[in-house]
This record gives C-alpha cells, sequence and structure tokens, in this order.
C-alpha cells in the first residue's frame, strides 16, 4: 500500500505529510515522529505501515526543523503550530473516521502540550509512544504538569525499561490522571520499544504489542 504525500501550510512554511488510508480504516491517527527521526524513519513508517494492517490510518508529517533538513527540535511554540494545521488537514482526509493524535517521544508530547493549550478540533484522543517523562538520568514529572489540562482520553504505551520514563514516576502520573489515562506497559522494552535478545522477546513481537494496544485502544473510544 503506497502512502499519498501531502503538502500542509503551517504559517508562511509548508510542511510534507504522508496518508496511509487502507480501505477497512476504522480510525485516522495523526502520527508524530520522535526528536531524532522524521516522517520516513523506518520506525515510523514500519508502524504506520502495521496499524494499517489493523485498519487504523495514519497522516505522518514532518515538524519543520526536520522537513528542512534541520536536527535540533522545533521550540515548542513552532512545533505546537505544525501540530494544528496538520490535524486541521487530518479532519478533511478522514471522512469521518474518529480522529485520533500523538506520536513517539518529542511528537507524542508536543502533541499533548498543543492539547493542554488548546483542544485540537475533532481529536477524541491522544496516544502516546513512548512518552518522554524525563531526560534520560534526570529523572523527574515536570514534563507531565500540562497533561491534568486535557480532558479527553490518553493512552501511555511505555517500556519497561525505559530510561525516559522510570516507572515508579510514570505509574502515579498516569493514575493521578484518573479515568482519563490508559498505561499499557511493553515487558523488557526500552524508549524505542527496543528489547535486549537476553530477554526472550525480538523487536517485532514488541513492536506488535505497541501497534495491538494502540489499535485495541482506538477500538474502545
Amino acid at each position: 500500500m503506497d502512502a499519498q504525500t501531502l503538502s500542509i501550510p503551517v504559517g508562511d512554511e509548508t510542511t510534507s505529510g504522508l496518508l496511509l488510508m487502507p480501505p477497512d480504516a476504522k480510525a485516522l491517527f495523526v502520527f508524530a515522529h520522535g526528536a531524532g527521526t522524521d516522517m520516513r524513519h523506518r520506525a515510523m513508517a514500519g508502524n504506520a505501515e502495521g496499524l494499517a494492517e489493523r485498519g487504523v490510518a495514519t497522516l505522518r508529517y514532518n515538524f519543520l526543523y526536520t522537513e528542512k533538513g534541520g536536527k535540533r527540535p522545533d521550540p515548542p511554540r513552532l512545533a505546537h503550530a505544525a501540530v494544528r494545521p496538520v490535524v486541521a488537514r487530518a479532519a478533511e482526509v478522514a471522512d469521518g473516521l474518529p480522529l485520533f493524535a500523538g506520536g513517539r517521544s518529542f511528537g507524542g508530547r508536543m502533541t499533548s502540550q498543543a492539547q493542554a493549550d488548546h483542544p485540537l478540533p475533532g481529536v477524541r484522543g491522544l496516544a502516546f509512544l513512548g512518552f518522554p517523562l524525563h531526560p534520560a538520568g534526570k529523572p523527574g514529572i515536570e514534563r507531565a504538569s500540562h497533561l491534568a489540562m486535557i480532558r479527553i482520553p490518553m493512552l501511555f504505551v511505555s517500556g519497561t525499561r525505559d530510561a525516559l520514563a522510570e516507572l515508579d514516576l510514570l505509574r502515579p502520573v498516569v493514575a493521578g490522571l484518573g479515568s482519563l489515562a490508559t498505561l499499557h506497559l511493553v515487558d523488557q522494552a526500552d524508549h524505542s520499544f527496543k528489547v535486549a535478545a537476553k530477554s526472550g522477546r525480538t523487536g517485532a513481537e514488541a513492536e506488535a504489542e505497541v501497534l495491538d494496544a494502540l489499535s485495541r485502544w482506538m477500538s474502545g473510544q
């Protein structure tokens, strides 16, 4: 299945998107990339293809810095400015499908900040694949403070070995959000959902668990 390339205005600039719409789509996920990747990264492409197999359409997109070939992430203000028009474009192409938004690491956090600042029209829920609760080696929960302002369901999919979301911090953060938040833990997986060979699991198994959890959660919203 080939993805359709979209051009999306972001203020005075333009970014690119990739729409992958399976014929049996039951939802559309606005899928933002992590800080060190872009929408064409193999993990992003593999996730989009896996979700399509599960009946979930995706609209991947670049933040402005990756669209320009840069490596340094945009400041939050610019990242939020990209999230909003992409979500609006997704609503246009969704053809009535339930709309969700989020992404991997940085992309998920920028989406949640945008939602907390001002609700994203039409978005039914947010999904985070590896929410970066804190920098590696610097545990804290300051990055979660805005989540309490979100009033739609949220899914946190996190590896039990995620160095950017220590479990003794992540669990109470999610619990504190009440019934709006769901936590799915992927055993032995790190921030990128990679697993060590000695774990007895394969990377493909861990990624399949991530996508199964995301697909099931969307179906229940």
